[in-house]
């Protein structure tokens, strides 16, 4: 029988995400019976915060279940625009799209600046989707290798100013940091801006871990002189709020942006769940005790993971934020990742993933105990 579909071209640019392959292999193997320590989720191990969750039911108990105004609730995007003012960026509700998770508002950003053939610009290690959204609007990709310089951007501002040029049309800046929790520091987020405005180039800045950084402060960049009218923030509340299933995310540029974008947005997603967006509201407004307690816990466990290390002699780069680590592995990463899910029953994702091939990555979003298990599987095979 022949295959009735003529796949786009824009489709086999791509492979399916590294990040969820695994996860998914680990939940089969999980059915089967199989006790997997997975390290691979980027996801946090706790519930989604009790009054949140009362207030999405209040919420569908209202009726809050029709469509919203496109961009979204006007509640909701005025709770985000003083959040964002609160990081020093001069927000307003009208340059806010509500989207159904930051993956979204990613995609709608790509999409809404990118031609066949623009260049884009990424710091390695990538997250593995930024990649995917860029290949999938035609880009192409320019990248700086962060690994030399313990993850951190400050050190290769020099290889980036040799990256970017006026050809460049657009620079993703990921920071906290997926995959390595690195937090870039307010000169590296300088140089940065210089560059940007040199080249007049566009900056998304994603940051979805702004709230769980922990030896390190968080600079916004759209919060620097001169970036305000080039810089995209996203955000979401999938990671600071536990919130990943209720796919709930944000983007803020100027009005000229959001007026662009919210073409894509209202032919694609309408919009973003009514009932989520009203618990989103909560989420902002009454949730700090409960993200103190999430980053407090994180900050153990992370602190835990880099003594456990260094008992095997393993020596990592510490990340300041977000809730993974990146290990040295065997050159071939992938094999190594293969070998510890098949071997010890432990869940990881290779760094090649994410343009850094020698490295695993980890998610420390798992109990004390689960990690310790994990690293003691790991030598009881030979894999540290």
């Amino acid at each position: 029988m022949s295959d009735a579909y003529d796949f786009s071209e824009r489709i086999g640019r791509v492979e399916p995400s590294a990040t969820l392959a695994i996860s998914n292999l680990a939940a089969e193997k999980e059915a089967e019976g199989a006790d997997i320590v997975d390290l691979s989720v980027g996801e946090p191990d706790f519930d989604t915060p009790a009054n949140v969750v009362e207030a999405g039911k209040e919420a569908l108990d209202a009726g809050h279940t029709g469509y919203t105004s496109s961009n979204g609730v006007p509640a909701l995007k005025e709770a985000i625009a003083e959040k964002l003012r609160g990081n020093g960026i001069d927000a307003d509700a009208g340059e806010v799209i509500v989207t159904p998770g930051g993956k979204q508002a990613l995609y709608e950003t790509f999409q809404t600046l990118i031609d066949e053939g623009d260049e884009v610009v990424l710091l390695d290690p990538a997250w593995v989707s930024y990649e995917a959204m860029a290949k999938l609007a035609g880009a192409d990709l320019s990248r700086v290798d962060l690994a030399p310089h313990g993850f951190q951007l400050e050190p290769a501002l020099d290889e980036l100013a040799e990256t970017v040029s006026d050809d460049t049309e657009l620079l993703v800046v990921n920071t906290p940091s997926n995959p390595t929790g690195a937090v870039f520091s307010e000169a590296a987020l300088e140089g940065v801006r210089d560059l940007a405005v040199e080249h007049d180039v566009a900056v998304i800045s994603d940051e979805i871990y702004e709230r769980i950084v922990y030896d390190a402060d968080h600079v916004s960049l759209a919060s620097l002189d001169g970036m305000a009218d080039r810089t995209v923030t996203i955000n979401g509340f999938s990671k600071a709020y536990s919130m990943t299933g209720w796919r709930l995310g944000y983007l803020h540029a100027t009005d000229e942006f959001v007026g662009e974008a919210g073409k894509l947005h209202s032919h694609s997603v309408s919009c973003a769940t009514n009932f989520v967006q009203r618990a989103g509201i909560e989420a902002l407004e009454n949730t700090e005790a409960s993200v103190e307690e999430m980053r407090d816990a994180f900050a153990d466990r992370r602190d835990l993971l880099v003594d456990l290390f260094d008992e095997h002699g393993v020596d990592v780069d510490v990340g300041d934020g977000a809730f993974y680590m990146m290990i040295p592995v065997d050159d071939d990463d992938q094999a190594w990742c293969e070998r510890a899910i098949e071997e010890a029953a432990v869940a990881c994702v290779p760094g090649s993933a994410f343009n850094a091939p020698g490295y695993a990555r980890i998610s420390y979003a798992a109990s004390e105990e689960r990690l310790r298990e994990a690293v003691d599987r790991l030598v009881a095979n030979d894999l540290l």
